[in-house]
C-alpha cells in the first residue's frame, strides 16, 4: 500500500473504532512498508525468524553475497543447490533454517509453490499456498501477503508486536490472544493491513 492508501484507510478505520480515532489524531499515519514479490523476500522472511531487525540484516547481506557470486540476479531458487550446508552456516543460517531454506528451493524448482501465481489468488488461498511450506507458519505468510503483495485486508495477530499494541490500545491489562486480536479487529474489516501498520508504529511510540 502507498501513503495515500494508507491514509485513507485509516480515515476510515478512525470512523469505525474509537480507539484508533484517539491515537490516530495523536500519531497520524505510519510510513508504508513494501517488500518486492519474489523469492528473494521468501528466503529473507526465513532469514529474519526469530533475529533482531539488524542481525537479520546481517545475516541476509552475507547469504546474499554467497548466493550472488558467480553473478547470479537476482536471487533464484535455482541457486540454492550450488552450495554447501557448510557454506550457508558459515553466512549465519542454523541448520534448521537452511533446512527450511532448501524445503523452499525445492517447492519453488518443482513448480510446488508457484510464487507469481499467488498474486492471482484470493487471501485465503494464497496462505494455505504459503503455509504448506515447511518453516512458513500463517504470520510468515501474512506478512508476505501485505508487504510483497500489497494486500489490504490481513491481521497478523501473531505478531508479538501488534497484539502487544492493540492490547495497549484498547487499555487491557494484557495482551491479547492472537483468537481474542482477530475477534477484536474483525470490524476493522477491509483496512485490516492498515490497522496492522498503525499498531506496529504505536507500539514504539504510543502515547503516555
Amino acid at each position: 500500500m502507498n501513503q495515500s492508501r494508507i491514509d485513507t484507510s485509516l480515515q476510515a478505520l478512525a470512523l469505525l473504532d474509537s480507539d484508533i480515532a484517539r491515537a490516530f489524531a495523536e500519531l497520524g499515519s505510519p510510513p508504508p512498508r513494501s517488500r518486492p514479490a519474489g523469492f528473494r523476500t521468501f528466503l529473507n522472511i526465513i532469514v529474519s525468524q526469530q533475529l533482531s531487525t539488524e542481525s537479520a540484516a546481517a545475516i541476509m547481506g552475507r547469504v546474499e553475497s554467497l548466493l550472488t557470486t558467480q553473478g547470479t540476479q537476482p536471487l533464484q531458487a535455482s541457486c540454492i543447490d550450488a552450495h554447501s550446508d557448510e557454506a550457508l552456516r558459515t553466512a549465519g543460517l542454523s541448520f534448521r533454517k537452511i533446512e527450511y531454506i532448501r524445503g523452499l528451493a525445492e517447492a519453488v524448482n518443482t513448480g510446488q509453490l508457484d510464487i507469481d501465481g499467488l498474486a492471482d489468488l484470493p487471501d485465503d488461498e494464497a496462505i494455505a499456498a504459503i503455509t504448506q511450506l515447511r518453516g512458513f507458519g500463517r504470520w510468515s505468510a501474512e506478512i508476505y501477503l501485505m508487504f510483497a503483495l500489497g494486500r489490504e485486508d490481513i491481521f497478523p495477530a501473531e505478531d508479538l508486536a501488534v497484539v502487544t499494541a492493540l492490547g495497549k490500545l484498547k487499555r487491557l491489562d494484557g495482551k491479547p490472544s492472537a483468537k481474542e486480536a482477530r475477534a477484536m479487529t474483525a470490524h476493522w474489516s477491509p483496512y485490516r493491513s492498515a490497522g496492522a501498520l498503525f499498531l506496529w508504529m504505536y507500539y514504539r511510540g504510543a502515547p503516555v
